[in-house]
């Protein structure tokens, strides 16, 4: 099994956050985004994932890096891709063409999902999708009464389906989907300006491959502030039992309202944390009262009340009550 993880969008829904760390690198319960998301697709794989290839932009060496490390620790070897320009879904795929055969599962890397299945890798392709009340802004599917697909269509402006696909895709034929693809762009085939996925299933489902629609318990969308804090609660809900808690994190006169991440090294005083905070490493948090929040690495906060709030790395904190959302290296007194 193969897996290609796309992710070389600027995530600007997402700034300030991104500004300085590309989004699938934002900590989601102490983990990043990416992480989190091949961690979960390893989890429903029968068959061992043997390889992962994340198509990205000009992230650097040390992202790079990173990337790679998440590989390892799956078991998989790490491959990096790089996408110059955003030219579609399918654009972005085909630059990772060498992962493309055989099994092969395509996971964009700005949601993540919570599922109880195994991937049955007997079918020809599997295509996640969630109901949404407003389907515009996605790609959606139909399907027939024997639940084979039998039409994808993208951001479709009248309504034809409230299936939502969800950006996970298993491939039984991985180099079917490659061949396809790449006819889309020998051949400028372009939709709303893109090259899109979905044109390349219509091929294929046309020449006799049958799709299903799975469907996942939950799906968590990680594109702006408000929605990634709501992602690091329901994560930290999922995860409750686990240790949450590093050994040389130190807590005094704090209480510590569960579920609560604290990353190493970081220090809590004469505050009360929780529920639903993610506390980064080396961050220290004084005299604050926090809730339903995401805090990241090498913050000093004091005198803070926050709620719903997104704090990120290197950040210094003397204030007041208030809903954030600060990127790196700010200084707030």
């Amino acid at each position: 099994m193969n897996i290609i993880i796309p992710m070389a969008g600027r995530g600007t829904r997402l700034r300030p956050h991104t500004l300085t760390v590309p989004k699938p690198l934002i900590p989601i319960a102490g983990k990043p985004i990416v992480q989190r998301l091949v961690e979960d697709i390893v989890e429903v794989c029968n068959d061992k994932v043997e390889n992962i290839g994340f198509v990205i932009g000009d992230f650097g060496k040390d992202v790079e890096q990173k990337l790679l490390k998440i590989a390892d620790s799956l078991g998989a070897k790490g491959h990096i891709y790089h996408q110059e320009q955003a030219l579609g879904t399918a654009h972005a795929i085909l630059c990772a063409e060498e992962l493309l055969t055989g099994n092969t599962i395509i996971a964009f890397a700005d949601t993540l999902f919570r599922a109880d299945f195994t991937l049955d890798s007997s079918k020809d392709g599997i295509i996640w999708v969630q109901k949404v009340e407003d389907p515009k802004a996605f790609g959606v599917v139909k399907y027939d009464e024997d639940g084979i697909i039998t039409d994808f269509v993208e951001k479709p402006q009248e309504f034809v389906s409230d299936l939502a696909i969800i950006g996970i895709y298993y491939m039984k034929d991985g180099d079917f989907l490659r061949k396809e693809l790449q006819y889309l762009i020998d051949n400028d085939i372009k939709d709303k300006g893109e090259y899109q996925i979905t044109n390349a299933l219509e091929n294929m489902k046309a020449k006799g491959s049958k799709f299903v629609p799975g469907t996942v318990d939950e799906w968590l969308d990680c594109g702006n502030k408000d929605v990634t804090v709501n992602t690091n609660m329901r994560y930290l809900d999922f995860i409750k039992d686990k240790k949450l808690i590093a050994d040389s994190a130190k807590i005094s006169n704090s209480t510590i309202i569960e579920p609560v991440y604290i990353g190493e090294n970081a220090e809590i005083k004469n505050s009360v944390v929780g529920p639903h905070v993610s506390v980064g490493n080396n961050t220290k948090i004084n005299r604050s009262i926090i809730d339903t929040s995401l805090i990241q690495d090498d913050t000093k906060i004091t005198g803070l009340n926050a709620t719903n709030s997104m704090i990120g790395n290197y950040v210094q904190y003397d204030g007041k009550a208030e809903d954030l959302s600060i990127g790196d290296y700010t200084v707030k007194k």
